[in-house]
């Protein structure tokens, strides 16, 4: 069986720019039908090639099999799961370009967006994403909220190709990116300031840390124990301001936003710190099922979530039950 016991940052990316380019041009030539004709062959390549990812695919369909309908249940397949992805990735392109309209999102939590957008106090907060849907959807949000800025923070080991994207895309979105290697003083002083001049800070909330294992909980995910980081949760609690959750799915060819209030302010009482932080990132994974259940074949995290992702098993006596 592939080795799924490495850590997600390890893993190779499967693409190219200029690969990116060449199924996009496909595209605007032929539209989405001949995009899809062209994305067959192509993913049926990496479908056979790319043994680790085609195993946690076939892991995770079989961690959340038991949780669906059996109208769900049919529908699943690892294949489909790789042919979703790519489906993803062009959706991904017509947001940065502009061409994914306000016709084709459905904002399903309005009258929490409005609240979020006539805040009185003017503060920003942290919005935390998943690798759940089409998390570039949120360019869509700072249109639908005008008063609203986003920042993403964006791993930088993996940053080059995000921002080729972004430079080539809509020059009028409001999205920025933050680039960082690791949360510095220097990086929490810079998101303090953005989120008093009310920006939004967009965090990963579903891959851990690229090492050690200090800020990563133990949680139960689809039944089983898995690896959540603390970090978001701990950027939040640092920055004292609201903490909402965002998920972005695809359903019958719409996205559909859900944005929820995830907690006015995180506190950690050094007392009781762990099990605080523990019980929060318990209830993002909560949250994350959920809507993992909404959408089963568009969670995009091709990597083991219930192997561990870090060699040192002894280091997991460490993390909160």
């Amino acid at each position: 069986m592939a080795n799924l016991n490495k850590h997600w940052s390890k893993a190779a990316e499967a693409g190219s720019q200029l690969g990116m380019r060449v199924l996009l041009l496909v595209y605007q030539l032929l539209g989405r039908r001949g995009f899809l004709f062209f994305l067959y062959p192509v993913m049926t390549y990496y479908y056979f090639i790319r043994k680790e990812e085609r195993a946690a695919s076939k892991e995770y369909l079989e961690k959340i099999r038991p949780f669906l309908t059996k109208e769900q249940q049919a529908e699943l397949s690892s294949f489909q799961h790789f042919m979703s992805f790519g489906e993803q990735l062009l959706d991904k392109f017509l947001v940065w370009k502009g061409q994914i309209k306000r016709e084709n999102v459905v904002f399903e939590t309005q009258t929490l967006l409005n609240k979020i957008d006539n805040r009185e106090d003017k503060k920003g907060g942290v919005l935390i994403i998943s690798h759940l849907g089409n998390t570039e959807v949120c360019n869509a949000l700072s249109r639908q909220l005008p008063n609203i800025r986003l920042t993403l923070l964006v791993y930088t080991q993996h940053a080059e190709k995000y921002n080729a994207l972004v430079k080539a895309g809509d020059e009028s979105s409001k999205v920025s990116v933050l680039q960082v290697d690791d949360m510095s003083p220097a990086t929490a002083m810079i998101m303090a300031e953005r989120i008093e001049a009310g920006e939004y800070i967009v965090i990963g909330g579903d891959r851990t840390p690229l090492e050690g294992s200090e800020r990563i909980s133990e949680v139960t995910f689809l039944g089983e124990k898995a690896l959540m980081p603390q970090g978001a949760f701990l950027v939040a609690s640092l920055l004292k301001c609201p903490v909402y959750l965002m998920f972005c799915l695809k359903q019958k060819k719409k996205y559909h936003i859900y944005v929820e209030l995830f907690s006015e302010q995180l506190i950690f009482a050094r007392k009781e710190r762990a099990e605080k932080i523990h019980q929060v990132v318990q209830n993002y994974a909560n949250r994350l099922q959920y809507y993992c259940l909404k959408a089963p074949l568009q969670w995009f995290n091709f990597y083991s979530f219930w192997q561990g992702q870090f060699d040192d098993k002894a280091s997991m006596k460490e993390h909160p039950r």
